[in-house]
């Protein structure tokens, strides 16, 4: 076999990298025009999909050819991965699909001719081409696997084994059980506000009651999603200066009035100096969080809950427990309930509610922040008693004010929401308005683009799963232009994979947001848009 093509990929060109990474979304726009103008009979079913991978892979190409070394030469080989992760659609025609792969290759030959001023070398081409053959292969390898699956889906379920088939159902059927609970009280009380709207207290009861309820359906959401970005090093922390003692009062606080209703005792015990650490606020609210929430889920009403932060002698440690008098833990497995969905017993976390995820999100936390986490339980009926230990830093370090209140309004800005969730759309629109932003809606990322460009918008908030035309590709198509230069691109996404690292020239959004969108975050980012774009 001939070694060529190895050492093709092993050829540096930085020229031609960079080019294509400052200018991919032209490179994009000149393919779509021409893809129509050379197939004027096509059905191009897959047009729109094509238009928004094309940036990505345009930038993994640029990177590719910029850094290529021989150490690493099939590196390149990514972009081609990606193509082959792209879903095919019923309806999508190889040979449509392969005839665009290869106009983009003509038209990337002519851009890079004009930006350089000269016609490519014979090697620089045949670099190019190396890319371009190993995306269409593996596309059309992906294509190929997606009819071989389709046609045996019997054989594919006969592969999982009953045992693990059984747990897959019945982890699904307990989360389809833990949605549907907060539903049946959130249609309740929008029937409430129909028939009571003239009644305060009964609306505000009404309120109260769906912000409850939405609360809880937050944190199955992002239970489920968290444990995954953890799993793979995703979960990026937002580290400060904290006072351990106030985080724990507030998680406490918090859920207080839960405990006044279970009928169960809840007692804080914390030293009466501030216990500082560095971490994310967030999260380590989230870590005692979870650990009243299954205190309070495993005790029966009379019994007790006793939480107690303390430090160790030397002031380095930071040692948060929380011990229940509930139904307690078998020793045998101990061990194991900080896995997934490892429940400690089956029949009473069912009844209880939960998903099993709750001290595996804890344990991924915690040692995120350099700590550790264990559990201590004699047995079923004697209580359980869950352990925290992190760093401390110095004593004299300044504590850090609370940021709590209401979002900041700041100067009016020009906002652009693009959303295909007509309701989430809406609801961000009317919030933001109240704040003093003029805001626009936009439910395609083709009409978002049009929007943008009939009047450019100080700050762009974009989903990044848009029908037809994915946020990236919005975010490639508009950054690229002068008029954008001071705009604040903001991602707005329901998956943790949709981050920075999709976009490595460094030409997209300039902040990623989860879903779902706290209203007061985005306030104060878009409060803050005029300082991010000087």
């Amino acid at each position: 076999m001939s070694t060529k093509p190895a050492l093709l990929r092993a050829e540096p060109h930085a020229t031609l990298g960079a080019v294509v990474l400052r200018d991919a979304g032209v490179i994009v726009e000149r393919w779509a025009r021409r893809s129509v103008e050379e197939q004027p009979s096509a059905r191009r079913v897959h047009h729109e999909a094509l238009l928004d991978h094309f940036p990505t892979f345009l930038w993994e190409l640029g990177r590719g050819l910029a850094d290529a070394r021989e150490e690493d030469s099939f590196r390149h080989c990514r972009p081609a991965d990606v193509h082959g992760d792209q879903r095919w659609e019923a309806g999508w025609s190889v040979g449509e699909v392969v005839r665009d792969y290869q106009l983009l290759r003509v038209v990337l030959v002519e851009h890079l001719d004009e930006a350089l001023g000269r016609a490519l070398t014979t090697r620089e081409a045949q670099a190019i081409g190396v890319y371009i053959d190993d995306a269409i292969a593996a596309s059309v390898s992906a294509y190929a696997a997606c009819q071989a699956a389709a046609q045996r889906p019997a054989e594919v379920r006969q592969r999982v084994p009953g045992a693990a088939r059984d747990e897959l159902l019945g982890v699904m059927g307990v989360l389809g059980h833990e949605l549907r609970n907060p539903m049946a009280p959130l249609g309740n009380a929008l029937q409430i506000l129909k028939v009571a709207a003239a009644d305060p207290t009964a609306v505000e009861r009404a309120r109260a009651l769906m912000e409850r309820q939405l609360r809880v359906m937050t944190r199955l959401v992002d239970d489920l999603m968290d444990l995954p970005r953890l799993g793979r090093g995703k979960m990026g922390l937002k580290t400060e200066r904290l006072d351990l003692s106030a985080l724990v009062r507030d998680a406490a606080n918090d859920r207080r009035p839960a405990f006044e209703a279970a009928g169960i005792a809840l007692t804080v015990a914390l030293p009466a100096e501030p216990l500082r650490t560095t971490g994310d606020a967030a999260r380590l609210s989230q870590v005692f969080g979870n650990l009243l929430g299954n205190a309070l889920k495993f005790t029966d009403r009379g019994g007790a809950v006793h939480v107690r932060l303390s430090r160790d002698d030397v002031g380095k440690v930071a040692t948060f427990s929380v011990k229940d008098s509930g139904v307690g833990i078998d020793p045998s497995i101990l061990e194991q309930v900080f896995e997934p969905f490892v429940q400690a017993d089956r029949s009473v976390e069912r009844s209880r509610g939960g998903l099993g995820l709750g001290l595996a999100l804890v344990k991924g936390l915690v040692e995120l922040h350099g700590g550790t986490v264990r559990a201590a339980s004699a047995g079923a009926g004697t209580g359980t008693e869950v352990t925290v230990e992190l760093p401390l830093i110095d004593l004299d370090a300044r504590a850090p004010r609370a940021n709590a209140g209401a979002a900041p309004k700041g100067p009016a800005r020009r906002v652009l929401v693009i959303e295909d969730n007509v309701d989430s759309a809406e609801s961000l629109q009317m919030y933001l308005e109240l704040l003093g932003h003029e805001v626009a809606v936009a439910h395609s990322g083709t009409d978002g683009v049009r929007t943008a460009e009939t009047a450019v918008p100080d700050v762009i908030v974009c989903d990044i799963g848009l029908p037809g035309m994915s946020g990236h590709a919005v975010c490639a198509r508009l950054k690229t232009r002068p008029a954008f230069a001071r705009t604040l691109f903001v991602a707005l996404s329901g998956h943790a994979a949709d981050g920075p690292e999709l976009d490595p020239s460094g030409n997209g959004f300039d902040l990623y947001l989860l879903k779902p969108v706290d209203p007061k975050q985005l306030a104060e980012v878009i409060a803050g848009a005029g300082a991010n774009n000087q």
